[in-house]
């Protein structure tokens, strides 16, 4: 594979090529000897890279090569070893990184604090985790802790794997394997509110509500309008409880620090992940009312985890809050997503006409969608095979997926839009090549 990007520093400092075939090799081996057989073979269709080193919004392989960073998951917002969020976690490697969990502990109280001060008004009480899926299990429990036996997620969304989080994930593949799950979880169409005012009614005071504000891994879904509103509306007409997924969604992404800002929601829970640990350690929270948390507050040891809130994760937190702050990263990812949306779509229904399907994205999370899957996970090797790491969507498997942190330069703006512009000229070479049937 070639790729249009060269490392400044590869001529000096990079492993003889044979050698780094070698080790790809050796990696490899021990993929499928230990890991994962099917994820070898998704590494073998991106050329068999490994990423060693990364800095900003780039990352370099074993051979020197280094990519743009537009994947991730929605990781990346600040980029890769933002040097606040370092500088916070060094500190704490180097003095008290995991705590009995007995005493106090001041690393996870500031943590919190700082937490709370982005958060919408009336969510202040935290509870941390590791994986957004642990999260939204904790907001689950809380709920069901409440008296809310029912649970409403929308059909497209994805809310992570674990068994309480897969009840609410409405994928058949990802369900299937491992039926029976938690009962009474029910599925509506997102964006369908009189769907959802029909089975509060039905109902009332027994019933949780679970949702994104843009479905990531749907494949970007925005919402019509006003739709979030009319979900709470709804929730506190009829006695239910609120739970907003924000893991993927919330911490700048879409422009606003959540995406209940943009129609100012409350839910009873919001829950962040994935850019919450700065790119540098894994975190997520699970942020309530006073009210929804009282279950927890009741008994502190009614639902607990080895690693909550352990104080280098919580150094991270508050590096990530730090960075966002200081550096303007919300403001800077409206401008940024303004910017790159409508010349993305330009590329896109020039290059690719009778190929795209839509182009639509909020702030820095952006979705292409092709008329087929195939298509998309052929768009990904072309971005690959032209500088650009982006994602395929879990729940959308036809959308391309953007999440490119905030910190990008102009230089890297345009060197994404150019790559973008080479991919999709090969994808329609390809596809014109490609004989009738194939994929």
């Amino acid at each position: 594979m070639t790729v249009i990007q060269e490392n400044p520093a590869s001529a000096a400092g990079a492993a003889p090529a044979a050698s780094v075939a070698d080790t790809e090799a050796e990696v490899l081996g021990l993929y499928r000897a230990h890991l994962s057989k099917g994820r070898a073979t998704l590494a073998e269709l991106f050329g068999s890279h490994m990423e060693v080193a990364s800095e900003g919004a780039w990352l370099t392989t074993s051979d020197g090569e280094r990519f743009l960073n537009a994947g991730g998951y929605g990781v990346f917002i600040m980029g890769a070893r933002h040097p606040i969020v370092m500088e916070e976690v060094e500190r704490q490697l180097r003095t008290h990184p995991t705590a009995t969990r007995i005493l106090l502990e001041p690393t996870v109280a500031r943590a919190a604090e700082a937490l709370v001060s982005v958060m919408p008004q009336g969510l202040d009480r935290v509870h941390f985790g590791l994986s957004g899926a642990e999260a939204v299990e904790t907001g689950l429990k809380l709920a069901r802790a409440g008296g809310f036996k029912r649970t409403i997620s929308m059909r497209g969304g994805y809310h992570g794997k674990t068994l309480g989080a897969l009840s609410a994930t409405a994928k058949e593949v990802y369900q299937k394997p491992f039926r029976p799950l938690i009962p009474d979880f029910h599925h509506l169409p997102f964006g369908d509110a009189d769907a959802l005012a029909a089975e509060l009614a039905a109902h009332p005071g027994e019933t949780c509500v679970i949702l994104e504000p843009v479905q990531g891994e749907g494949g970007v879904i925005i919402p019509p309008k006003g739709y979030l509103k009319r979900v709470e509306e709804l929730v506190r007409e009829h006695d239910g409880f609120l739970i907003l997924d924000e893991i993927q969604s919330g911490f700048g992404r879409l422009g606003e620090w959540w995406g209940a800002d943009f129609e100012d929601v409350r839910p009873d829970v919001l829950l962040a992940g994935k850019a919450l640990g700065g790119g540098v350690l894994p975190v997520s929270a699970a942020i309530a009312t006073r009210k929804a948390f009282r279950p927890f507050d009741k008994d502190p040891y009614v639902h607990t985890a080895t690693f909550s809130g352990q104080p280098v994760l919580m150094a991270a937190v508050q590096g990530a809050v730090r960075a966002m702050k200081e550096d303007r990263l919300v403001t800077r990812a409206t401008d940024l997503g303004a910017a790159l949306l409508p010349r993305i779509a330009e590329i896109a229904y020039r290059n690719i006409p009778e190929l795209v399907v839509d182009v639509r994205g909020q702030g820095l999370l952006i979705g292409v969608e092709l008329v087929e899957a195939g298509l998309a996970g052929e768009l990904l090797i072309e971005l690959f095979n032209h500088g650009v790491v982006a994602n395929h969507s879990m729940n959308g498997s036809s959308v391309v997926r953007f999440t490119p942190p905030a910190v990008l330069s102009d230089t890297d703006v345009e060197f994404l839009l150019n790559s973008f512009d080479l991919a999709t000229r090969d994808l329609v070479s390809g596809a014109a090549t490609m004989p009738e049937g194939g994929n």
